[in-house]
């Protein structure tokens, strides 16, 4: 009886070794430039505002075999917002949009992965911006994944979602007209796999 049970804590213990290991780490690799958050929202319903945030920082677990084992945390830094003009980027900045100075950042940090085959799932999660959280999907494309020709491994993959400026609380969003009410968003996430898990999560 003692072997048997001992057998199967080795098995168990093997197995949750095995799991633990599918699990593979990621760092957002910003400090190459090989990933980027971008919008676009209406200007007086005549023509399109694109816009990026040139600074932030993330990491994502990616679990082949588990679905539920993947999530993500990136924390964007709204001081870099660039629209390639310097005095509607002031604006922007302002406390009538996205008040840096009392809230310089915001954050996502998932709460669930959907998987709907050929790359694709649904990444569901808690966006704070401007002090505000909310509930957010971002369906996402896995685009490619392998080894790099710096011996790194990578995971890139594509995300678009659709916020509302009234929920975060921009009153003056309707400046621009009641069509910039809607912000899309575009991320092209590109990871490169690390042996550290992180903290924090």
């Amino acid at each position: 009886m003692r072997k048997t049970t001992l057998t199967f804590l080795l098995l168990a213990s093997s197995l949750a070794a095995t799991a633990q290991a599918a699990v593979q780490h990621y760092v957002i690799d910003t400090r190459g430039m090989h990933a980027f958050i971008t919008f676009r929202i209406k200007h007086l319903g005549f023509s399109w505002l694109e816009g990026r945030f040139n600074r932030f920082s993330g990491r994502f677990d990616y679990d082949p075999q588990d679905p539920s084992n993947n999530r993500v945390k990136v924390e964007i830094d709204l001081t870099s917002l660039d629209t390639n003009h310097a005095e509607r980027d002031k604006h922007l900045r302002s406390a009538r949009f996205f008040d840096v100075k009392r809230f310089p950042k915001a954050t996502f940090v998932s709460t669930g992965w959907e998987p709907l085959g050929e790359g694709r799932a649904r990444l569901k999660g808690r966006f704070t911006l401007r002090g505000v959280t909310r509930e957010i999907v971002i369906d996402v494309h896995q685009v490619g994944t392998g080894k790099d020709p710096w011996g790194g491994y990578r995971r890139g993959f594509e995300g678009t979602t659709t916020l509302h400026l009234s929920d975060y609380q921009m009153k003056e969003g309707h400046i621009l007209g009641p069509a910039a009410e809607e912000i899309r968003i575009w991320l092209s996430i590109e990871g490169v796999q690390t042996s550290n898990p992180g903290e924090g999560w």
